[in-house]
C-alpha cells in the first residue's frame, strides 16, 4: 500500500508541476528565453515524476513473515518443467523452464535507516525466473530459459535510475536480490520470502525437501 501511496503523491506532484510549467509557457513571452527555459525544465520534471509514479505502482511492500509467493513444479520432459507461480495476492502465472535448478530474481527498494525505523518497509518487484543445468556439458550445449516476470519494460525505470544515483546519495537503496539455486523436481513446492539477508526460498513439501537434501 505504501508504494501505491508514494506513486499517487508523485503523480499529484507531476500534475501540479505540469500546470505551473504550462502557465509559464502559455503566458506572455516578454520575460524571454529564461521564462521559457524554466517552463520546459518544469515540464520535464513533471514528466519524470509522472513516469516514476507509473513505475512505482508495480512495487509491493515487504511484509514481515509473509511469503511473496510460491512456486510449484511439474515435469513435462527430461529437464523440462512447467512452473506455476502464485503471488501473495493469489494471482497465478504459468511458465516453462529448462534445466535442473531454478532461481528467482527480485528488484528491491530499501529506505535509509531513519525511515526504516519509522516503519517504512522495503519494496519489491518480481524480475525474472531462470533455469540452470547441473552438468557443465549440459550448461554449454542445451538451451537456457530466462523468463521475465514483468509485463513489459517501463517507460522510466525507477529502480535502474536509483541504482545509478546510489553512487551519490542513498535515500532509497536499489538492490538486486536472488534466491539461491534450488533443484527442480516433479511435484516440488517452494515458498519465496524476503528477509534481512535478501531473497530466500524454502521447500514446502516432502518432494522439495528431499530434492534439496539430495542436492546439498
Amino acid at each position: 500500500m505504501i508504494y501505491l501511496s508514494v506513486a499517487i503523491v508523485l503523480a499529484l506532484i507531476a500534475v501540479l508541476v505540469l500546470l505551473l510549467a504550462l502557465r509559464l509557457l502559455i503566458g506572455n513571452w516578454i520575460l524571454g528565453w529564461l521564462r521559457g527555459s524554466l517552463g520546459l525544465l518544469l515540464a520535464g520534471v513533471a514528466v519524470v515524476f509522472g513516469l516514476s509514479a507509473w513505475d512505482l505502482r508495480n512495487y509491493e511492500q515487504v511484509l514481515d513473515a509473509k511469503p511473496i509467493g510460491t512456486l510449484a513444479f511439474n515435469k513435462l520432459d527430461d529437464k523440462q518443467f512447467n512452473v506455476t507461480m502464485v503471488d501473495h495476492s493469489g494471482n497465478e502465472q504459468r511458465y516453462q523452464l529448462s534445466g535442473d535448478l531454478w532461481q528467482l530474481d527480485v528488484r528491491l527498494l530499501k529506505w535509509i535507516d531513519t525511515l526504516a525505523r519509522l516503519g517504512v518497509k522495503p519494496g519489491y518487484r518480481l524480475d525474472r525466473l531462470s533455469g540452470r543445468y547441473l552438468s557443465l556439458e549440459d550448461e554449454q550445449k542445451l538451451p537456457h530459459t530466462v523468463v521475465s516476470l514483468r509485463d513489459k519494460e517501463p517507460l522510466f525505470d525507477v529502480w535502474s535510475w536509483l541504482r545509478q544515483a546510489n553512487r551519490y546519495f542513498s535515500l532509497i537503496d536499489a538492490q538486486y536480490g536472488s534466491a539461491a539455486y534450488l533443484p527442480m523436481v516433479d511435484g516440488a513446492l517452494y515458498s519465496i520470502n524476503i528477509g534481512p539477508s535478501g531473497v530466500v526460498a524454502y521447500p514446502l513439501n516432502e518432494r522439495a525437501k528431499l530434492a534439496v537434501d539430495q542436492w546439498q
